[in-house]
């Protein structure tokens, strides 16, 4: 823009006879200037190393001088302007302000006894106020740039806290999932292996649930995978086909699921289907009660076993992922649990108000 208006003010110098204006050098000097600035601009397009800046900066300044050498209009001076804009940039506020003090006097040095005509004086000050606006833009661009630094830094720290997060919540749904369905499917081909030569019918029975169970494992994989479900989640049905064919597995659900969210909802299931992964693959349970209330103020799940039971302490990452999902939906774990004496796991979620 300041190129441009020295340029059409020197075109008129040189037409209406002002000053002395050497055109093609006029011309040259500009496009100089216009051709460094896209020339850094295309190669640093975000930040000028420090030693290619003050290379650049002392050559501007050159070109700067030659062309108000060459300007009859004396416009070419406001170029200085742009000395402390542009080092504002690359070296900060102190090197813009020394900079603007040296153009101020250069100026004065420049225009001898500008002290004892108006004129001089005015244009002096005008030039002045015209480099305390240029840093203070300066100081503007450049905390805008650096909010913006700050933002995108901040888009990418949330970026991967959100990809962090969902690989949390895949690993937890990989390990209760497909956990679930093959600690089912190790148990059964165990129990067919054991019965083969006592109870045919039995181990081929055994056989046929462990397929089944490694088609419901098939099935489960396949819907994790869809971004969008046709149908929402209920409660119910999915205990339902988690105990179903189970024998020595009871389900109990009594309440009105519609009162608790999604969230809650899966929360409780998937406590539910760690709950006997574990008594089966951990307490070699005989008898699992799964039992589900869900009351005006608070859904309870109860999964009770007759297993050998463990100590405190001792607890893998199914438990931990559990206490994660169910502590986002606002509740809590508790576990009874003893050596010999069974366990009994007990999650609590509050029903949320609105």
């Amino acid at each position: 823009m300041l190129c441009a208006a020295v340029l059409v003010a020197g075109l008129y110098a040189a037409m209406a006879g002002i000053g002395t204006t050497a055109l093609p050098l006029l011309i040259g000097g500009l496009a100089a200037l216009v051709g460094l600035d896209l020339a850094e601009h295309r190669r640093y397009p975000v930040q000028t190393p420090h030693r290619v800046a003050a290379v650049l900066l002392v050559l501007r300044a050159a070109l700067y001088s030659g062309v108000a050498f060459v300007d009859g209009s004396g416009l070419a001076r406001v170029l200085f302007l742009l000395l402390p804009f542009t080092a504002y940039f690359a070296f900060g506020q102190t090197t813009a302000i020394v900079l603007g003090v040296a153009c101020v006097g250069l100026a004065a040095v420049s225009t001898p006894g500008w002290y004892a005509e108006v004129e001089k004086v005015s244009d002096l000050v005008m030039f002045t106020v015209g480099l305390v606006l240029t840093i203070a833009m300066a100081a503007v661009a450049v905390q805008e740039r650096q909010g913006r630094i700050r933002l995108q830094e901040s888009h990418r720290q949330v970026a991967e806290l959100s990809a962090a997060a969902e690989r949390s919540r895949v690993a937890r749904d990989l390990h209760d999932d497909l956990g679930h369905h093959l600690t089912a499917i190790v148990v059964l081909l165990e129990k067919a292996t054991a019965f083969r030569d006592r109870d045919a019918g039995a181990a081929q029975q055994a056989i046929e649930d462990a397929e089944r169970s490694a088609r419901r494992a098939l099935t489960d994989v396949r819907e994790s995978v869809r971004t969008l479900r046709s149908a929402p989640f209920g409660l119910a049905p999915a205990l339902d086909e988690l105990v179903g064919g189970q024998s020595d597995v009871t389900l109990d659900v009594t309440g009105d699921e519609d009162r608790y969210d999604v969230a809650a909802l899966q929360a409780l299931y998937r406590a539910a289907q760690e709950g006997v992964t574990n008594s089966r693959r951990h307490a070699k349970a005989s008898r699992i009660a799964v039992s589900v209330d869900l009351d005006e103020s608070r859904a309870r799940l109860t999964v009770a076993d007759d297993g050998r039971g463990f100590s405190r302490g001792r607890e893998g990452f199914g438990l931990i992922g559990m206490r994660e999902r169910v502590a986002l939906a606002g509740g809590r774990v508790d576990i009874d649990s003893a050596p010999g004496a069974g366990t009994r796991l007990t999650v609590t979620i509050p029903q949320r108000t609105v």
